[in-house]
């Protein structure tokens, strides 16, 4: 389709629709994931609800693929797509809060940043991801792990309603009340069901943490990583952090001798009595001898994009992922191996633990299965040059495979790239039935399909 077909969809939105004739196409087709060159037939830079009914209704009345894009940080770069209409809420970031109910209400477009200056204006927080620039929609559709999920749970276990745009072109509210086969679905299932104009949020008592990012150099990681799996587990759930293998940023905490060394690190936050913040990173201070740390009080949202600087749009991406039941020596070590080789600053190797509150919610009371593992080891490939692609994706791959003898079965979904597509099945588990018969009554034709798609019954 050219540019003029799409007059029809100009005369029905708010929104600008953006095609290839226009100046700033190449940047409107782009997303996070700098690897990704997908040339869409438009772009709807949507408005308001009215937008997004007429683009979905558009989309499928001319056959159109559709993308949709909250804050653009899918690893498989699904916020955009060749030749497809591409709904994109980049205009609407708002986030409302209601202190007196402890809830919040954001847009589709808001980010983990935009949604946590909100509410932190009211001392008050949810469980999100660990960069302010991830989109509060997509994560929580695919999950949510987070440095507040041992406490709170992942961001689907505090989502109390959704607004969604049905394949129909129908406006639904899904919660517990309504809809809720599609409340089930939404709480992991991603963007397979609708597209989610508006998120409405469960909200904590969060406001100054006592927060730590320990580096430690590489020769003591084994250490490190078996404390971290034994002392975690035993400390309150108002600690919350993960284990990871870096490149030393350059920070001022760190010295210059360090920078782009490999090292250990263990990153996260207290959120229990202040008075005890210093005493509880003690342990991890004194468990080995430190490169660096930086250990205090700041605000919640300081710590929750402490490492945006570092993870600009346009780096190249490549990332995989997996579950353990336990951090056994195996994957200890398969982390020793390739946490040793981190081929860049910007690249990130954690492991996130999914004790506590996460597994006090049963496997098949949300779409996300995963209620009895105990940690999520994440590789998240990212590099400047292109000209590193091959060698860079080849170690990502690599570190995963040394992985997978110890791996539960299933991948997290907000961290599957574009090959581990045909692992959604397994990603699911005994959810996957039910999620194709959600499907098949929300979405029967898979007009949404641009995503870690779930199959129709």
């Amino acid at each position: 389709m050219n540019g003029n077909s799409f007059d029809s969809l100009r005369g029905q939105v708010r929104g600008r629709v953006i095609t290839p004739d226009d100046e700033d196409y190449d940047a409107a087709r782009a997303v996070y994931n700098g690897m990704i060159d997908k040339k869409p037939a438009a772009v709807v830079r949507v408005s308001q609800v009215a937008d997004v009914i007429a683009s979905v209704n558009f989309a499928r009345d001319n056959s159109l693929d559709l993308a949709i894009r909250g804050g653009g940080h899918s690893a498989p770069g699904f916020g955009t797509w060749d030749d497809a209409l591409v709904i994109d809420f980049v205009n609407t970031t708002g986030v409302r809060v209601d202190p007196a109910h402890n809830t919040a209400r954001a847009e589709a477009g808001a980010t983990w940043a935009d949604f946590n200056h909100a509410t932190h204006a009211f001392g008050l927080a949810t469980p999100g991801g660990i960069v302010g620039t991830t989109g509060v929609a997509g994560l929580t559709l695919g999950g949510g792990i987070g440095y507040l999920s041992r406490k709170y749970g992942l961001s689907c276990d505090n989502l109390l309603s959704a607004d969604v745009v049905t394949a129909e072109g129908k406006f639904l509210t899904a919660s517990e009340s309504e809809n809720n086969d599609l409340f089930w679905a939404l709480r992991g299932g991603g963007g397979n069901f609708g597209v989610v104009t508006s998120l409405e949020y469960r909200l904590h008592p969060v406001d100054m943490v006592h927060a730590g990012i320990v580096v430690y150099p590489l020769e003591h990681a084994e250490t490190v990583a078996k404390f971290y799996r034994d002392h975690l587990p035993s400390l309150p759930e108002e600690l919350g952090a993960f284990l990871g293998f870096a490149l030393g940023p350059p920070v001022p905490f760190l010295p210059g001798e360090w920078h782009g060394k490999p090292v250990c690190v263990v990153v996260g936050m207290w959120t229990g009595d202040p008075a005890e913040g210093s005493a509880r990173w003690q342990p991890f201070l004194g468990v080995a001898p430190v490169a660096g740390s930086m250990v205090g009080p700041m605000p919640y949202p300081a710590l929750n994009q402490a490492f945006d600087a570092l993870l600009p749009k346009g780096l190249q991406g490549y990332w995989k992922t997996a579950f353990l039941t336990d951090l056994n020596d195996g994957a200890i070590n398969a982390h020793l191996q390739y946490g040793s080789r981190v081929p860049s600053v910007e690249t990130a190797v954690h492991i996130h633990p999914l004790d506590g509150a996460v597994q006090r919610v049963a496997v098949t009371d949300t779409a996300f299965p995963h209620r009895t593992v105990k940690f999520a080891p994440v590789i998240a490939g990212m590099w400047s040059d292109p000209a590193d692609n091959e060698a860079n994706i080849a170690w990502v791959r690599e570190f995963a495979a040394a992985l997978r003898p110890y791996s539960a079965p299933g991948s997290y979904i907000n961290f599957m790239d574009g090959d581990d597509l045909p692992g959604v099945a397994e990603s699911y588990g005994p959810n996957y039935k039910r999620l194709r018969e959600v499907k098949a009554k929300y979405d029967p034709q898979n007009l949404f399909h641009v995503n870690q798609n779930i199959t129709p019954a």
